[in-house]
């Protein structure tokens, strides 16, 4: 049996992908449509009056409380056409507010690479500092991040620095485990080889062990990248100012479900990007052996 090619099976996923999209809309418009509903019991009276007014005593048409396929359209299509427009405080465009999420996101985050990937480098060619910090990782690992935030508030006093903190306590931890992981499971011939040819120990680490454990760290990068962009979200619900997440919960005060919806759409289109783009690298740096 042919196997299909990459191009023809990719083709068949679009395609499908694109057909579920079409039946979801469509269920989502079923959904939605104005519907009867039984009409209170009536005296001659208000049956007359209900008459008079075109509105059948039979029954009387309501409209679905949740907004339509149309009206997102429409919400999008407004949102989309000016992203960065900036009226004040409470105000600002799509974009703007998906931009102050990204820099708090990538400030956090490289923080948090520049400290787990040479402290994850330390603990994987040291069995002792493993067991040394692994009690610690141990621990504070489960932490959920959003419980950093109170402490982060009374210390820095600062909700945008705090928002930053937040994101480097949950990104730093699948960076270091998976950086320690990759390093440990380096073959050991290879180091052998390099040690036999006396290679200096930094040398050794960037000609030997960083390449090898690149598609590792790539892994755990890119799942702090998913874990920072989920957090982001709740972090700015809950210091407010700007952002997708403050953008979110705005316009649920202001009852605009529509809006609600487009930015928890968008937030997931942005992730998908931030994913794929990780996605791309760990694929350039795995080698095939």
């Amino acid at each position: 049996m042919k196997k299909p090619s990459g191009l023809t099976l990719g083709m068949k996923a679009g395609m499908l992908s694109v057909l579920i999209l079409v039946v979801l809309i469509a269920i989502w418009h079923s959904a939605t449509l104005p519907r009867t509903v039984a009409a209170p019991k009536m005296t001659a009276a208000e049956t007359e009056y209900a008459k008079m007014m075109g509105k059948g005593a039979s029954g009387t048409t309501k409209a679905s409380d949740f907004p339509t396929p149309a009206q997102m359209g429409e919400t999008a299509l407004k949102s989309l056409s000016d992203p960065f427009y900036d009226k004040g405080p409470n105000d600002k465009g799509i974009g703007i507010q998906i931009g102050y999420s990204l820099a708090r996101v990538g400030l956090g985050f490289l923080c948090a690479a520049l400290v787990a990937i040479p402290l994850g480098f330390a603990i994987g060619m040291s069995p002792l500092l493993y067991k040394a910090f692994d009690p610690f990782i141990q621990v504070l690992k489960p932490i959920s991040p959003l419980a950093w935030m109170p402490i982060a508030l009374y210390t820095i006093k600062d909700s945008s620095i705090s928002g930053i903190f937040v994101i480097f306590i949950c990104s730093v931890w699948p960076m270091l485990i998976n950086t320690a992981f990759g390093v440990s499971g380096v073959r050991r011939e290879w180091l052998n080889v390099a040690r036999t040819l006396e290679v200096a120990p930094l040398r050794r680490a960037f000609l030997v062990i960083l390449p090898a454990a690149a598609p590792t760290i790539l892994t755990g990068m890119r799942i702090s990248m998913g874990i920072a962009w989920l957090v982001i979200v709740a972090a700015e619900m809950l210091v407010g100012g700007t952002g997708i997440g403050y953008f979110v919960w705005n316009e649920w005060n202001n009852l605009s479900l529509t809006s609600v919806i487009f930015a928890i759409l968008m937030i997931g289109v942005v992730g998908m990007i931030l994913d794929m783009a990780f996605a791309r690298l760990q694929k350039a740096v795995t080698y095939a052996e």
